[in-house]
Formats: C-alpha cells, structure tokens, sequence
C-alpha cells in the first residue's frame, strides 16, 4: 500500500491503482491513525490537478466517520480550497 501511493507521488502514470489502494485503505483499515496519515500525505504531496488530491479529502470523510475523530492537521487539509476543488473538478469532469 505504501509502496503504491509513494509511487503515484512521484509517477503520475501510477495515479490511477493509488486512488484504488487509497479509497479501499480508507474504507477497510483498522488503524485510523495509519489511515489518517497517508490521507494527509497524498493530499499535501498531490500534484495540483493530480485526481488523488479530491480523494485525499473524501478518504478523510471516511475516517472521520469511520472513527469518529481527525487531527488539527487532517481537518485543515480537508478544508483546503486545493483539496475541495479537486474532488469538485475530478467527480464532475471539469477543467
């Protein structure tokens, strides 16, 4: 998993099989500090216009509801005009 999503940050070719390991990690993982983490950090490393930025703030939606909690730096992320604009533009195809 980790492995995976560090590549989509540096290939932007391998986008694609990330965003599946990161919504599945967000969906089915146990450990919501694990979660959290790489949600934070494919957000913040994302390349603007990378779709893995939109995803970034909906995997933290599903932490958040799966575990009831987000750190400081996790809601800032989520709050961030990048990050909300992205998943806008990626799930309604514009730009």
């Amino acid at each position: 998993m980790v492995e995976t999503l560090e590549r989509a940050l540096r290939d932007r070719s391998a986008e694609s099989e990330a965003a599946g390991v990161l919504v599945g990690t967000a969906k089915n993982d146990d450990d919501g500090d694990f979660v959290e983490h790489w949600c934070v950090q494919v957000g913040m490393r994302a390349v603007s216009g990378s779709p893995l930025l939109g995803l970034a703030g909906l995997c933290l939606g599903h932490t958040a509801r799966r575990f009831g909690r987000l750190s400081d730096e996790a809601l800032a992320l989520a709050a961030s005009p990048a990050v909300r604009a992205e998943g806008v533009r990626s799930f309604l195809h514009l730009w």
